[in-house]
């Protein structure tokens, strides 16, 4: 534990007393929900979350799978009757709390607390641009249409003006970019629709509530551009509690830097061409001024990454690998020219609309990007390259997100509290206080009341070839096809690479025996997340095959997973522009980078992925690690210390009795929940299976 760990026992009066009787064996949590049960590390967290609003002092906890971490913060909130805004990691879990946590707790407590939830800009509709999407030459798919005639319709009855309520309309829908604003975009005070903005509504709300639910991005998105509402909320809060805050450290760095985008230049050329058609037709060559900025975002893709290349995977790429090339300064040049040529044209009709007037200005602010791009990187910063198959990013971040952190937390005098299952894998949390500045908080570590040991095995094969060597993923795929045939499905597969999904995945089914022909195997990308996770259902004769996206915030609890198999240690990627300017820094520092850089960042994402195996009190699985270095190098001992303490089996027979005695008992339970149901059983009172897991 260390310096700044929290004290033993604080005297529990106030706030404290309080907070204890809500988590006791008689309290309301307990009273409303028969299958609530008691977890003393939930209590410690909540104790210790009370005691830093009494105190006033900066806490950091990580809180194992199982403990509850978000009544444990928001039960001290809501009784201390304090000021708040609590930011999530996604938009979903901004959902959650607002809609059902936040709202049940509020009655169970009885306490009188005004509630809020603030999104970014592209989660509400823009009445300003909405009549301008028919319009739009990007809506040529008949699907598009469809889903805007459905906003159209929706937009008729809707008070909040939250897109997320519109039924089928995902987040990466081209409609979205359409009806809702950007920074770039939105016309502010100038804007004809301001009296009725949805965004501008949901910003004066946030502003007179006493909790409000607000996201990462919308949080980072402030400190650069102070252009979310949370400028104004901040300073007027008591207390700011970040949940999933291992994830700020990768959002932040997305808003800290400078990007230039294919499609923000895409996206310039559309909207002057649409403005000027619609305000000042025939004043300026419209057309060849929006063909210049397509052009020149073409240019770019092509210098990025070669015009006959199919880009089907995010690729990051050094900033040196490209820039000094000739035909990446003519295309930087060639945007740059072109984004100067359509301010010039913007701004001299001055008066004719603000849409023009505002595109003058995202036409500059391109321009004097272009020009810091061709210059040298400023110290301390980094840069490269993003390759998707939709366009191309050019980036420059900082390298950690700690100086703007420390620089907020000074301008704002509340208690700041971080919480997630994964900030590092040592007593003072290193991993994460460093990065964020956070080095003088109390630290709290709060184990998982999962019974481990009992619950879960781990197996680390032997005879496994080493990750560099070409056999390695058939391998993998064969000891996976062993497991899911023993298990009757219910298997993830993580990969640390987009590139090993297919070879496991086909040797998954070139290695299943014949008896197990049925099992179907499920690889990412086939479908989105959602639709892969549906189809993956219960489990039985499934197995599915995913990379990044599946390592967290997958949560499939009971007997339909019950066998996880990580193809092998997820170091970061040595050819990473960021984490070689980090090890670069850190060396540079006098530190060991293996240990304070690509270890800790390992141990981290392995307890991400082996997160996924054990969500409830009752759910049994094994943990498969195909990776011959747990055993053979040093380190393997320090990333296997980092993982729950699941019970480590010998040889395969182990794991494959483990696996078979699995299978009966789901087979078992099956038989049971066909039989007729005792007379006498009661029934847990309803949101018995949500308050017990929250």
């Amino acid at each position: 534990m260390s310096d700044h760990s929290i004290p033993p026992s604080p005297p529990e009066v106030g706030l404290l007393a309080q907070v204890r009787e809500a988590f006791a064996s008689d309290g309301p949590l307990m009273r409303a929900d028969a299958a609530y049960r008691r977890r003393v590390p939930q209590e410690r967290m909540a104790l210790a979350v009370a005691h830093a609003l009494d105190e006033g002092h900066d806490l950091v906890v990580e809180a194992g799978t199982g403990v509850g971490k978000t009544f444990a913060y928001l039960v001290p909130l809501l009784m201390a009757g304090r000021r708040a805004l609590v930011s999530t990691a996604t938009k979903t879990l901004q959902d959650q709390l607002f809609l059902r946590d936040l709202p049940r707790l509020k009655a169970l407590l009885g306490v009188p607390a005004r509630l809020a939830l603030l999104k970014g800009r592209a989660s509400y509709l823009c009445l300003h641009r909405m009549p301008r999407a028919r319009q739009d030459l990007r809506l040529a798919d008949s699907g598009a249409l469809v889903l805007l005639a459905r906003v159209e319709a929706w937009a008729a009855s809707t008070h909040t003006g939250d897109l997320g309520e519109v039924e089928g309309l995902d987040d990466r829908s081209p409609v979205i970019p359409l009806v809702s604003s950007t920074r770039d975009n939105c016309l502010g005070s100038a804007c004809p629709d301001l009296a009725a903005c949805h965004l501008v509504r949901a910003r004066r709300e946030a502003m007179a509530a006493d909790i409000v639910v607000v996201n990462h991005h919308l949080f980072f998105a402030d400190l650069v551009l102070r252009d979310t509402g949370l400028a104004e909320l901040l300073p007027s809060v008591d207390a700011a509690v970040f949940d999933e805050a291992h994830q700020m450290i990768d959002i932040g760095l997305q808003f800290l830097g400078m990007t230039l985008s294919t499609a923000q230049v895409s996206d310039l050329a559309q909207d002057l061409l649409a403005a000027g058609l619609a305000h000042a037709r025939g004043l300026q060559a419209w057309g060849e001024l929006a063909a210049r900025l397509a052009l020149g975002a073409r240019q770019l893709r092509w210098a990025c990454s070669g015009p006959s290349a199919q880009v089907r995977a995010p690729l990051r790429l050094r900033w040196e690998e490209r820039a000094p090339d000739p035909s990446f300064a003519e295309a930087m040049d060639a945007v740059s020219q072109a984004a100067r040529q359509a301010g010039i044209a913007a701004a001299a009709m001055e008066g004719a609309s603000p849409d023009l007037e505002r595109i003058a200005q995202r036409a500059d602010d391109m321009a004097r990007r272009c020009q810091h791009l061709a210059e040298p990187s400023p110290t301390g910063h980094v840069r490269w390259i993003d390759l998707g198959p939709q366009g191309v990013r050019l980036v420059e971040s900082p390298l950690d997100i700690r100086a703007a952190m420390l620089a907020q937390r000074k301008l704002t005098a509340c208690t700041w509290v971080f919480t997630s299952a994964t900030l590092g894998d040592d007593d003072d949390l290193r991993w994460f206080t460093q990065r964020t500045g956070t080095d003088e908080a109390r630290v709290l570590k709060v184990g998982s009341p999962f019974d481990y040991p009992a619950q879960a095995r781990v197996w680390v094969p032997s005879g496994m070839p080493l990750p560099r060597e070409p056999d390695h993923p058939a391998a993998v795929g064969r000891v996976a096809a062993r497991c899911a045939s023993a298990l009757g499905g219910r298997t993830f597969v993580l990969t640390t690479t987009l590139r090993a999904m297919p070879q496991i995945a086909t040797a998954i089914v070139a290695a299943l025996p014949p008896g197990a022909s049925g099992l179907e195997v499920l690889v990412q990308g086939a479908q989105p997340r959602r639709a892969l996770l549906a189809r993956f259902g219960d489990g039985r004769g499934r197995v599915l095959v995913g990379s990044h996206s599946f390592w967290e915030g997958v949560d499939v609890p009971g007997e339909a997973l019950q066998c996880v198999v990580i193809d092998k240690l997820p170091f970061p990627p040595p050819g990473d522009p960021l984490i070689q300017a980090r090890t670069r820094h850190a060396e540079a520092v006098g530190e060991r980078a293996f240990e304070t850089i690509h270890l800790a960042e390992a141990a981290l994402a392995l307890k991400q992925g082996a997160g996924r195996l054990i969500r409830t009190s009752a759910d049994r699985g094994l943990l498969v690690l195909t990776d011959p270095r747990v055993r053979s190098m040093g380190y393997g001992r320090r990333l296997l210390q980092a993982l729950p303490p699941m019970k480590p089996v010998v040889d395969e027979d182990e794991a494959m009795d483990w696996l078979r005695s699995l299978a009966e008992a789901s087979a078992d339970d099956r038989d049971l929940a066909r039989s007729p149901p005792a007379a006498s059983s009661p029934e847990a009172p309803p949101g018995a299976r949500a308050l017990g897991r929250a």
